[in-house]
């Protein structure tokens, strides 16, 4: 039987929330924004008919896996030390009254929205069934490709075989049959798997609900293994991609963690090919998301929902992909701090961009306050709403960001201050001038009020957020300039 097709008469005229959300996409990745050797058409489109949020960044990590403490923060609204302590509590099953603390998806189901969630979750397992009503697909926090002796690591090498476009290397490449059993078996890319469901979610059961949607689309991609098929690797082609200017050989010191998973996808030293090869990969991956992205948009404007629709492209963190001598994002330079953050939807000015610092964790109190329910209490990141109808006003004067005890950032629209405890080392870049964060200022006379002023809106945000670390004043590295230009 067929649903019928609600009317305007009985909709509820609240806008729906589409959220489509990327694993481990830097913020330079979108062809029409800021990258042009990235093909990203749908994106391009995004950002044409919709609002760029350039500055858009995360708050840190407690742990080597920054997506779970990133995606906590963008579900709960907590700030990155409650959101730690919430989930260490959790996790040991010692007190913590989560009826006290209410999801993303959890508030706006309660307000009457229809909530669905597809993709990747990577929270703690009792957040999720309380904050979707509906579910596709929900993926693992990462997608483990076969081969022998873990051959997806330390590449390119002699003798490494390991192929992105390789259906049998598991990964993104996913069984149909252990993922939706009314299917025959064949394989599909992770990124097509849940676009498919999404597609036929917002083609066959969201038209028929009187409520608006909360539909949230968490795609594994780009995060490693960066497969893609063929038809996307061969439009970049290895020796014609693009080499970061800040590309090192390695990292100039350890800046904690420096041996992690993440770092030992290529070998160290890392070489400029060992580079364009990874970087293939992660372009390829993204534009094969792109094209995904844009079945989801054609399905949305064919369901007749995409006027009362805000559209929202973002992620949990960047990477780092060969610059400043790291592969992962377990770092404080702006590769890894930021992501993407395009709005699309009523009210929002086409082709905008807007600068300001935010949080992407800003979301839940956005989305609330724009479909007016009340934002919980528990909620610490601010509601952007006024940015995205158009304002440019300061929503904060420095965003802070952390990792684990080996480092801490604070990062205004000029400058960024980046200590080192556990080493003794100080960072710092003026930004404006300097956006790929080569040249170390921390030791140059002219810079020391600055420094000083920025230690100290370090220390308040410390305070402020409950982080007891000690920052110790320490000393800068020995990095000459011309390491960048070798």
């Amino acid at each position: 039987m067929v649903a019928e097709k609600v009317t305007p008469k009985t909709r509820d005229e609240r806008p729906n929330f589409l959220v489509l959300f990327c694993d481990d996409m830097t913020y330079r990745t979108i062809g029409g924004l800021n990258n042009p050797e990235v093909k990203t058409p749908n994106l391009d489109r995004l950002v044409r008919e919709g609002t760029a949020f350039t500055h858009a960044f995360q708050q840190g990590s407690w742990q080597g896996a920054v997506c779970v403490a990133s995606r906590t923060m963008a579900h709960t609204g907590l700030s990155c030390f409650h959101a730690r302590d919430m989930t260490q509590k959790v996790a040991h099953f010692t007190d913590y009254n989560l009826q006290d603390m209410q999801t993303w998806g959890q508030v706006l189901g309660m307000a009457g929205y229809n909530t669905y969630i597809c993709g990747k979750w990577h929270l703690d397992a009792t957040l999720l069934p309380r904050s979707f009503q509906k579910m596709g697909p929900v993926g693992p926090g990462m997608l483990p490709s076969t081969g022998a002796h873990g051959d997806m690591y330390n590449r390119p090498a002699p003798g490494n075989h390991w192929n992105p476009a390789d259906e049998t290397r598991a990964g993104h490449w996913m069984h149909t049959s252990v993922w939706d059993s009314a299917k025959e078996d064949r394989i599909e890319h992770s990124s097509e798997l849940y676009a498919n469901h999404v597609v036929d979610y917002l083609k066959n059961t969201a038209p028929h609900q009187s409520a608006p949607f909360f539909a949230y689309v968490a795609f594994n991609a780009p995060h490693d293994p960066r497969q893609a098929p063929q038809e996307f690797l061969d439009m970049y082609p290895v020796d014609k991609v693009e080499v970061p200017p800040n590309f090192l050989p390695e990292h100039p010191f350890d800046q904690g963690d420096h041996k992690l998973r993440d770092e030992i996808l290529a070998p160290f030293p890392r070489t400029k090919h060992a580079v364009q090869v990874h970087r293939r990969e992660y372009y390829a991956i993204i534009s094969h998301l792109d094209r995904q992205v844009g079945r989801i948009l054609d399905a949305l404007e064919q369901s007749g929902q995409a006027k009362n629709t805000y559209v929202i492209f973002t992620g949990d963190h960047g990477l780092a992909v060969g610059e400043q001598g790291l592969m992962g994002k377990q770092n404080m330079y702006d590769c890894s701090m930021r992501m993407p953050m395009i709005v699309r939807g009523p009210g929002i000015k086409a082709g905008r961009r807007c600068d300001e610092l935010i949080y992407q964790h800003s979301l839940f109190a956005t989305t609330c306050d724009v479909a007016g329910v009340a934002v919980p209490k528990t909620v610490e990141f601010p509601s952007i709403k006024r940015l995205w109808m158009g304002a440019d006003e300061p929503v904060h004067d420095a965003v802070f960001c952390n990792y684990k005890e080996f480092q801490r950032a604070v990062r205004t629209k000029t400058h960024k201050l980046i200590v080192y405890p556990q080493v003794s080392v100080v960072q710092l870049f003026d930004i404006e001038n300097d956006p790929w964060e080569m040249k170390n200022l921390a030791d140059d006379p002219k810079m020391a009020g600055l420094k000083k002023k920025l230690w100290a809106r370090l220390e308040a945000y410390q305070k402020e957020l409950g982080d007891t670390l000690p920052l110790d004043h320490p000393s800068t590295p020995e990095v000459p300039d011309a390491l960048y230009h070798d």
